[in-house]
């Protein structure tokens, strides 16, 4: 686990919800995994998110097209529509796919609903 990776787990579990990390997930059979699964989903400006990657880069065209064929498209087929962190910020046209389920972000959000646990 990367610090990026952890600092993004930790923030989570601090904050609002539990999880299943990148490992956690691998033992259950799942290969291509997002760093973090939510229990409960949360909203993102008005999208739901299940699941939360972390890229300690910066999100350009070529590697945010790369990631989208071979990562982010998996894990909304397999878990919905999710968030990408990208650290290091990202040219903003590619925040582009939220309609589809991919959201993108250079942070933690601050404008996060959450729903309690039943």
């Amino acid at each position: 686990m990367t610090k990026i990776q952890f600092k993004a787990q930790n923030y989570v579990n601090l904050h609002f919800l539990a999880e299943d990390n990148e490992n956690q997930l691998r033992t259950k059979g799942y290969d291509k995994t997002p760093d973090i699964i939510l229990e409960v989903p949360i909203a993102v400006d008005g999208h739901i998110v299940h699941w939360i990657e972390s890229k300690a880069s910066f999100g350009d065209e070529h590697s945010h097209h790369t990631y989208l064929n071979e990562q982010f498209w998996s894990y909304c087929n397999r878990f919905g529509p999710g968030l990408v962190i990208y650290w290091y910020g990202f040219v903003s046209e590619l925040d582009c796919q939220r309609g589809r389920g991919i959201l993108l972000r250079d942070g933690f959000p601050s404008d996060i609903v959450t729903l309690s646990r039943v």
